[in-house]
């Protein structure tokens, strides 16, 4: 994936140079001010519930996030669609689409662990167009324009220049459904931590992208995602010059729920590592429901 996808996805799309600048903005608002609701809400919460599985937490932060964001979209942009997390499709049946995560890192929110994100990315077809992530306890707003680059706040970002996988600090996450399948990401955890200088696990898909933007960490790779935990982050990373592919090395697909993002000088030697790698048993990890999978 390039800018240029993003711009030829804009094109098709028949919006012009003003009104992708537009859209930035707006989305960059709406970002903003939902991480300015969770800031509120943050130490505060009161109620926690699980959704589709273990882990899989919604807060009333999630809601209140959730709401002010589709209120604010529908009044700026009321023909385009929304994807939510919480609420689902809402709107017109258009191929622009605001894929929305009002609380990216609800599990870290609602254990007062700092890292987490509000997220919103335009898509056009499932190609990711630009996007904001809002990064609220570090006062960071993450946002990009196809035309102008990648943003924290107002000043422009690159993606680091790392080149080789042993120099490196990468960054991965776990899925939610990790406890009953074997595809878990954890065997390419222990090897990747073995060829560089560290992984670290955050836990909000859109603050790794946002620092994989940035030139905090140098390359990302995770499972199990959706749409909303994806677009705006990888437009901002491929709008810093970064690399965002699929697990084999082929453009990305919002849809697959998996996604390789780093500095370009890396792309090939971490893709090359993740397809070595042999997933490993649930009983290495204590997860006796994993056995019957791996065996």
């Amino acid at each position: 994936m390039s800018s240029r996808n993003s711009i030829n996805a804009s094109t098709k799309a028949g919006l012009s140079n003003k009104e992708l600048s537009t859209l930035a903005t707006i989305a960059k608002n709406a970002a903003q001010q939902a991480g300015d609701i969770l800031m509120g809400h943050y130490g505060q919460i009161r109620e926690i519930s699980s959704k589709s599985s273990r882990g899989d937490l919604v807060t009333n932060a999630d809601i209140s996030s959730e709401k002010f964001i589709i209120e604010y979209l529908k009044s700026q942009t009321p023909d385009i669609k929304i994807l939510a997390e919480e609420s689902g499709d809402i709107g017109n049946n258009s191929d622009l689409v605001w894929c929305v995560d009002p609380l990216d890192g609800t599990t870290n929110f609602a254990h007062g662990y700092p890292f987490f994100a509000t997220s919103i990315g335009l898509t056009w077809n499932d190609i990711p167009i630009l996007g904001s992530v809002s990064v609220p306890f570090l006062n960071e707003v993450y946002w990009c324009d196809p035309n102008k680059g990648t943003f924290c706040n107002n000043k422009q970002i690159k993606v680091s220049t790392a080149n080789s996988l042993i120099d490196s600090l990468l960054v991965t996450g776990f899925a939610y459904d990790r406890h009953t399948r074997l595809d878990n990401n954890y065997a390419e955890f222990c090897r990747l931590t073995h060829k560089t200088r560290g992984v670290r696990r955050g836990g909000a898909a859109a603050v790794d992208l946002a620092f994989i933007a940035c030139g905090r960490l140098d390359g990302y790779w995770e499972r199990g995602l959706s749409p909303w935990d994806l677009a705006a982050g990888v437009s901002l990373v491929e709008m810093a010059g970064g690399s965002v592919k699929d697990y084999k090395g082929m453009s990305f697909n919002l849809r697959s729920g998996r996604v390789v993002a780093c500095s370009k000088g890396i792309e090939e030697e971490l893709i090359n590592e993740l397809n070595k790698t042999v997933p490993l048993n649930g009983h290495q990890f204590g997860a006796p429901e994993l056995d019957s999978i791996g065996s």
